[in-house]
């Protein structure tokens, strides 16, 4: 017999929000809770959604509160131990419209009051503001076509299937996603709703993290790392305010690691507390399948994994074909391309079924000893425990890749930065220059590819002649500037700049001046550095050139070592202005968001533009900072748009940051100023 009108219901829900009262004025609601409850009751299960009717009749004005919708509720949440927690309540009809007050005064940056919306949502909106997302739109990145074929699609794929079954006809989507927030599979059996959600992208393909969605049930679960409900003007996007969402992170059975999320989407006004409840309860379900879908292998490695980590004290990996641990130590010890490094050499060990230990030098110069235990099961041996220790010298090393070398040397003379990938890039110059090997520097312009080669040289031969031949503006007279260059046999570095433009007569110029080199200095040749641009312009053929520099190094643009603006900006500063200026925490901000197509050459010369036009001492503001800098667009600007730009930042300076007043003051709307800040990437002041 279904509970009637007035009956109340009571839920256990292991570690879920608890409704104490219930209380129908539809008998189609209960079907609807009760079809929810029964795909989560497996015989002899724990963790599950189990409703349990009391059969009185409800007091409204003591058991139940809030009217919402076709029914009235209270929740109380389940209190773990020791420590406050949030309230899930079901927003009223006041509560949305307070909602709705409250994000507007959020986006014109007037006061939000405490209990205008609950603090999670307010932190989400504040990660979308810096975001820079747009609140009167929605854009998202698109993959054509996701992997379908993860562990998490594979073991959730019948947990949704029966969900969606049982929820056949309701306006509910199921939503599952990898831990980017990346879409992978929806079920929707609502016509309407179905074409809702396509009109705002929540489909297989698209990104609903809340770095590119703003706040939602999945991006901003996903970034707090556990169950989030947002409700209807909770939505950081107005594309998103008719929805009602709840996400909840699912965790890897093994590793204990976010590898996807699970959200279920309603219409607004048909959202109910117990719509976490069963997100949460899907998601544990989701989970017990990925255990159970474990292998074998995964477990196994796991088990050595945790042995070798708590009795050893070295730096401890373990490896599969798609699982990667790692502890503490070794997290803490060997960053990113130290990491690849070590991976590449343990799978050439596990490859080749080898046990013993070799030395090797990573890439930041640090040595170590690798010792690999292969883990069989099965038939292929390619996962393993990788121990890692330090080493004193680089003598032992067996690996055939890995040559002697010095011990590391602190940073080359005159240049400045410890990011791992510029590290790394001085360091196979300083290697080739010590060695005399000749190398070809590629990369974009403005990288620092001459002040490499200058600081290698002058590490390893301080009093040694460095000059300069450079292929653009020689005026036709490159081939004989070159051979006078070589002919000086003070000379004992040179650097070929710009040799991508050479023509093809200068190419056959300077073939035939190196090998005049080597043959009249056999046993001394200067050491000589080729620079090219890599801008994706075609090159002139320059493979018998190319054929005398058996090395090339690619010098990174700045933008993938953008943690070294840090030191260049002060170490500029106090080059151009004797040390006088100092740069704000603001405008350093700044010069960090900027991507840099210019590198560090651009760098230099806008800190040159602020010295000059701007602040010669003191500190540096983001006012004082050019409005290129201030802005990061997405795209190339045309010059009108240019000059629009410059004017909404002038405003916005000058209006202290308030884009209310900065759209009224340029005749503009708000929804207008919005979307152009977001179209020119302005950071407001």
């Amino acid at each position: 017999m279904e509970p009637g009108v007035g009956q109340v219901l009571e839920d256990d829900v292991h570690d879920s929000p608890r409704v104490v009262g219930l209380a129908a004025r539809d008998s189609a609601v209960h079907r609807n809770l009760l079809i929810a409850a029964s795909i989560t009751i497996p015989p002899g299960s724990d963790g599950c959604l189990n409703l349990r009717r009391r059969r009185r009749r409800t007091a409204l004005g003591s058991t139940c509160e809030r009217p919402v919708g076709r029914w009235h509720f209270r929740t109380r949440p389940r209190r773990a131990s020791g420590g406050p927690v949030e309230e899930l309540v079901l927003p009223t009809e006041d509560d949305s419209g307070r909602a709705a007050k409250a994000r507007l005064n959020f986006l014109t940056l007037d006061p939000v009051g405490p209990k205008d919306v609950r603090p999670s949502i307010l932190a989400s909106w504040v990660r979308s503001r810096r975001w820079n997302l747009p609140a009167d739109r929605i854009s998202l990145p698109y993959v054509a076509d996701p992997d379908l074929e993860l562990p998490l699609s594979r073991s959730a794929r019948p947990v949704l299937q029966q969900l969606h079954e049982h929820l056949a006809g309701q306006p509910i989507s199921v939503i599952l996603t990898d831990r980017t927030g990346l879409v992978l599979q929806r079920l929707t059996a609502d016509t309407e709703l179905a074409r809702h959600l396509d009109k705002v992208h929540l489909a297989p393909g698209f990104s609903y993290a809340e770095e590119f969605a703003g706040t939602n049930g999945i991006g901003t679960a996903l970034e707090g790392g556990g169950p989030m409900h947002v409700f209807g003007h909770e939505h950081y996007a107005e594309d998103l305010e008719d929805l009602a969402c709840a996400g909840v992170p699912i965790k890897h059975p093994v590793t204990g690691k976010t590898v996807g999320a699970i959200d279920l989407t309603c219409w607004r006004k048909d959202a109910g507390t117990l719509l976490i409840a069963l997100a949460k309860t899907t998601a544990d379900n989701i989970r017990a399948a990925m255990l159970t879908d474990s292998s074998t292998r995964e477990l196994a490695l796991l088990q050595a994994y945790r042995q070798s980590a708590r009795r050893l004290g070295d730096m401890i990996l373990a490896v599969d074909d798609d699982l990667l641990l790692m502890n503490a130590k070794a997290r803490q010890c060997l960053d990113a391309t130290d990491q690849r490094a070590v991976l590449g050499y343990a799978g050439e060990l596990l490859a080749r079924g080898g046990t013993e230990p070799v030395v090797v030098e990573l890439p930041t110069g640090g040595w170590v000893r690798i010792s690999c235990r292969p883990i069989a099961v099965g038939a292929r041996d390619e996962a393993g425990i990788i121990q890692v220790s330090p080493h004193n010298s680089g003598t032992e090393s067996r690996m055939p890749t890995a040559t002697h070398r010095p011990p590391p040397r602190p940073v080359l003379p005159g240049l400045v930065g410890r990011s791992a990938p510029w590290l790394g890039s001085s360091r196979e110059v300083d290697n080739a220059c010590r060695a005399g090997q000749w190398v070809v520097l590629t990369g974009e312009r403005g990288v620092g590819k001459v002040a490499l080669a200058r600081a290698a040289h002058h590490q390893n031969n301080p009093a040694g002649l460095f000059h300069i031949v450079d292929a653009v503006g020689s005026n036709g007279g490159f081939g004989a500037e070159l051979e006078a260059e070589l002919a000086d046999d003070m000379v004992q570095a040179l650097v070929i700049r710009h040799a991508d433009r050479l023509g093809p007569r200068d190419v056959e110029a300077t073939i035939e001046a190196l090998y005049d080199v080597l043959e009249r200095r056999p046993s001394e040749p200067p050491w000589i550095a080729l620079t090219m641009t890599s801008d994706g312009t075609d090159l002139p053929d320059l493979g018998e050139l190319l054929a005398l520099f058996p090395l090339t190094v690619e010098v990174p643009p700045l933008r993938h070592h953008i943690e070294d603006v840090r030191e260049l900006v002060p170490y500029v500063l106090n080059q151009v202005s004797h040390g006088d200026l100092t740069c704000s925490p603001e405008a350093m901000h700044q010069l960090m968001r900027s991507s840099w197509p210019g590198n560090t050459g651009e760098l230099c010369q806008v800190l040159k533009q602020v010295v000059l036009r701007r602040r010669r001492t003191g500190v540096i503001m983001p006012a004082d900072l050019p409005a290129r800098v201030q802005a990061i667009s997405r795209r190339s600007l045309s010059q009108l748009e240019a000059l629009e730009r410059d004017a909404i930042i002038r405003s916005l300076v000058a209006n202290d940051g308030h884009k209310g007043r900065a759209a009224k003051s340029l005749g503009m709307s708000r929804a207008t100023i919005y979307r152009k800040i977001h179209d020119y990437g302005i950071q407001p002041p």
